[in-house]
């Protein structure tokens, strides 16, 4: 078991707006982590809030264990309107391929205007991709397709970041590229992650965050920077971008 006094974890990003890094410690929210780790151990599931008979498979544990390997989780604790302490849990990304799971913040897109946005461009992508298969790499067709296809995606890319609405401690709601620090594009799965999820839940419904901790559970990444069970802070190259605008006006 962890020594709770030992880990050193921050939610931190520099702000575009008032030129500041705004910071949020780990606070009551790693001693939560730890109960949250326990429960994933005990129940082998994510939606452990249901009951037994309505688990879904996909929310089993041992996805995590897995080819696709682990994913972070973290538990933020806030005050919510009527200044009561409470907590909320997130997960990265998607969980086996959804986007929500029972009990679990939401993620700062909706679901189905990312499905809506994605699958006739998606398909259209796949569609050049097997017409450039069938021709000699180097031709001017080839060329042709490969730009194309590069346009596409950029466009497609363009059009999903704009889709992420990000609140922040202010009451201002921005999308996602205008509140970007730094000029050298946004990584794909920014706002993704659990910090960004649980900050927005908060400013959304005008809660005050008062810690968030994160932690990796799972089979360790390809990269071997992830371990199962490991406190991280949050990461600069997706979440800086973004938490400084989020964490402003707390």
């Amino acid at each position: 078991m962890h020594g709770t006094d030992n880990i050193k974890t921050k939610t931190s990003g520099y702000c575009v707006l008032c030129n500041q890094t705004h910071t949020l410690g780990p606070g009551k929210s790693i001693q939560l982590c730890l109960e949250l780790m326990s429960m994933l151990d005990k129940t082998g599931r994510a939606d452990f809030d249901l009951p037994i008979k309505q688990a879904n498979p996909d929310f089993s544990t041992d996805y995590l264990f897995g080819k696709a390997r682990g994913q972070m989780f973290g538990v933020m604790t806030y005050l919510d309107k009527l200044g009561q302490k409470r907590s909320a849990k997130a997960f990265s990304g998607q969980y086996n391929g959804h986007w929500e799971i029972p009990g679990w913040a939401e993620p700062i897109i909706n679901p189905q205007e990312f499905l809506n946005l994605t699958e006739s461009t998606e398909r259209e992508i796949k569609s050049i991709g097997r017409e450039m298969s069938e021709l000699s790499t180097g031709t001017s067709e080839h060329a042709a397709l490969s730009s194309r296809r590069k346009k596409l995606s950029q466009k497609l890319m363009r059009e999903i970041h704009a889709i992420y609405k990000i609140h922040n401690f202010r009451g201002e709601v921005r999308p996602m590229p205008e509140i970007i620090y730094g000029s050298k594009g946004i990584p794909t799965g920014t706002g993704d992650c659990c910090a960004p999820k649980l900050l927005n839940f908060a400013a959304r419904n005008s809660y005050t965050p008062l810690s968030i901790a994160e932690f990796y559970y799972g089979r360790e990444n390809r990269s071997r920077t992830k371990i199962h069970k490991q406190f991280y802070s949050s990461c600069s190259g997706k979440c800086g971008l973004i938490l400084g605008y989020m964490l402003c006006g707390i």
